[in-house]
């Protein structure tokens, strides 16, 4: 059987370097796996091509790789043959298995089925043990990984501790102190209530079908929703066209514009008022007399100021945010609730108080130099010690910047790589902590295996058993949990305003936080997305739900994942003092969970009944 299998090479081509050894490892293949010569040449040949190997010889060092793509064939033939089957590799020996330092520990082991008990190895760390292991995302790896082997492990990168709950600290710690060494059990907190705002497209929706009309109706409302709301607080009276020439001092509303192509300046700022008041037409913005202000393309604005000539606004006030007063009366479209908790609709949720803790991770959650997703592994772990009521994992997923997805070199789909490596590991971690764990995910532009638009439908999870378990939203979106309104995107506004923000500090050199200002960018103009128009690679479809853009309430915690440096703000809108209302929000920006081929950075909230009084942390992990 070894000549045939040297003749069947060589017959289609294919030289081998040591035959005597190569034939004897195939033979070794073709009796395990049951396979012929020609079917074991016919795998080499689907292999070559993948792995777009130079030369037709056949070394005997390339074997190792190919029993592992033999195995990953065979495995998933079992899977198509069994869905609900699930292959245990070395990635779940090493969330039962104490095996840090290598040594057998001996202990009780209780079924993969009982949710109870577990046998737990370091608290914060499962590391995959990579020296020679084979593991579920279908590559062998001979060495520790640089993410395996770095030294700082969840260190707090970043705090703010408004309300220490001592109570629950001391619960944590005894937990800690009474947990046997082997075995630890899960103490899951109560379940949280749900409620989604469902106003994005459906999964499956029809795009790229936008017209010039929809890019049109859509900016047209934006500013009349602005005009309305800033006439119906009073403050304002019915703004006029400032493109007329006017000695007196006016008002008018509309959209900052760019005089042609490149950045803002003071020389090429324009307004564009509504079709209303002016035909939509454009006017050169003057703001030399304002101490400060920040400005960027698409931002909707009120203008105080005076037109003398006809050609030129100049202004002596900007107002860039609607008053709160009347910001939840011009909602013309009120977004659906769709609560997934039949039991909150016949309970009195009005009485609760605010609380929830969450963890936030932003993708990618897997370093570059692999697709093993150990980060996310090892996020799960603490998640799992921690016990979080609500898990929030935003996009990209199956990242298409990762060398390997854009080469095209992994031997997997897309999607099978978003099965096997995400939801098969959220599956069991929610299986493992029980009916009151929650894990709600958010699509990517970047996600590989999902539609390139913006907003963009949710994942489409087929898990009956889980569904009230594994919720996805749409990107953007907004949610309800025990009350706390959390509103998140995964596109990177913050660094799109970033390049392109136009802005004047004051001139008594009071300290000015860029951050906080890009973000509060969003709640004043209640628009997940207000640039206009979009950053490059922005696949921004006005035909699809526009209404999902739009802000209708200033959401309690606002999760804006960035590639810009992680943080946590409160955020105020309005104007404070006396008689004044204001609005605090807390913004997250994560940071990302895996950046190069080391770790990077995820969130920890409890929030308690308000922004001020709430603590997060960002943790390296």
């Amino acid at each position: 059987m070894e000549e045939e299998i040297i003749a069947v090479f060589k017959k289609n081509g294919f030289s081998l370097d040591e035959e005597e050894e190569i034939a004897k490892k195939c033979l070794t293949f073709c009796i395990n796996y049951n396979l012929k010569p020609s079917d074991i040449v016919s795998s080499w040949e689907v292999y070559y091509l993948n792995r777009q190997l130079d030369e037709s010889t056949v070394q005997i060092a390339q074997m190792d790789g190919f029993l592992q793509y033999l195995q990953d064939v065979q495995k998933e033939a079992a899977i198509m043959e069994e869905s609900d089957l699930h292959f245990y590799s070395s990635k779940d020996v090493d969330m039962i298995l104490n095996d840090e330092d290598g040594d057998t520990k001996e202990g009780i082991l209780g079924s993969p089925t009982d949710k109870s008990q577990r046998l737990y190895s370091e608290p914060f760390d499962s590391t995959p043990q990579t020296n020679g292991a084979i593991f579920s995302s279908g590559k062998p790896f001979k060495h520790v990984t640089p993410f395996g082997q770095r030294t700082d492990k969840f260190v707090v990168k970043f705090s703010t501790n408004n309300m220490p709950d001592a109570e629950n600290r001391e619960n944590e710690l005894a937990h800690e102190n009474n947990d046997d060494d082997i075995i630890r059990k899960v103490q899951p907190r109560e379940r949280c209530s749900l409620i989604v705002h469902g106003s994005g497209p459906e999964p499956g929706c029809r795009f790229m079908y936008d017209r010039i009309e929809d890019r049109f109706n859509a900016l047209e409302n934006r500013i009349k929703r602005h005009t309305t709301a800033l006439v119906a607080s009073g403050l304002y009276e019915e703004p006029v066209d400032p493109t007329v020439a006017c000695q007196k001092s006016i008002f008018a509303v509309g959209m900052i514009c760019c005089d042609g192509e490149g950045h803002l300046n003071e020389k090429s700022i324009l307004l564009q008022s509504s079709v209303e008041h002016s035909g939509g037409q454009r006017v050169r913005l003057e703001l030399q007399k304002l101490s400060q202000f920040s400005v960027f393309p698409g931002q909707v604005v009120g203008i105080e100021g005076h037109n003398p000539s006809g050609h030129c606004l100049i202004a002596s006030k900007l107002v860039d945010s609607i008053p709160l007063s009347t910001a939840a009366d011009v909602n013309l479209h009120p977004a659906k609730k769709q609560a997934l908790d039949q039991e909150i609709q016949s309970i009195d949720l009005s009485h609760k108080r605010e609380e929830l803790s969450v963890i936030i991770a932003s993708g990618p959650f897997t370093t570059t130099d692999n697709l093993s997703f150990e980060p996310l592994t090892e996020l799960l772990a603490y998640a799992t010690r921690k016990l979080p009521q609500v898990l929030i994992l935003l996009g990209p997923f199956v990242d298409s910047e990762h060398p390997e997805i854009k080469k095209g070199t992994t031997d997997r789909s897309f999607d099978e790589i978003f099965h096997m490596e995400i939801l098969r590991r959220l599956q069991d971690h929610v299986e493992y902590m029980g009916s009151n764990a929650r894990v709600i995910l958010f699509p990517s532009i970047r996600d590989a295996n999902h539609d390139f638009v913006f907003p963009q439908p949710a994942f489409e999870i087929h898990s009956p058993n889980l569904k009230h378990q594994i919720t996805s939203l749409t990107n953007p979106g907004t949610f309800e949990a025990n009350q706390v309104k959390i509103g998140c995107c995964t596109v990177d506004i913050l660094k799109h305003l970033s390049g392109e923000e136009m802005s004047r500090n004051p001139a008594d050199g009071t300290p000015i936080d860029r951050m906080s200002r890009l973000a509060n960018h969003i709640l004043s103009q209640q628009r997940f997305y207000p640039l206009y128009p979009p950053a490059e690679g922005i696949p921004l479809d006005f035909s699809l739900a526009p209404e999902s853009l739009h802000i209708s309430s200033i959401p309690d915690i606002l999760i804006l994942p960035s590639d810009m440096k992680y943080f946590v703000k409160v955020l105020s809108l309005g104007e404070g003092g006396e008689g004044g209302k204001q609005a605090k929000c807390i913004c997250v920006n994560p940071g990302r969970l895996a950046k190069g081929e080391g770790g990077g950075t995820f969130a920890e909230l409890n929030y308690y009944g308000g922004p001020d009084t709430s603590n997060a942390s960002i943790i390296g992990i």
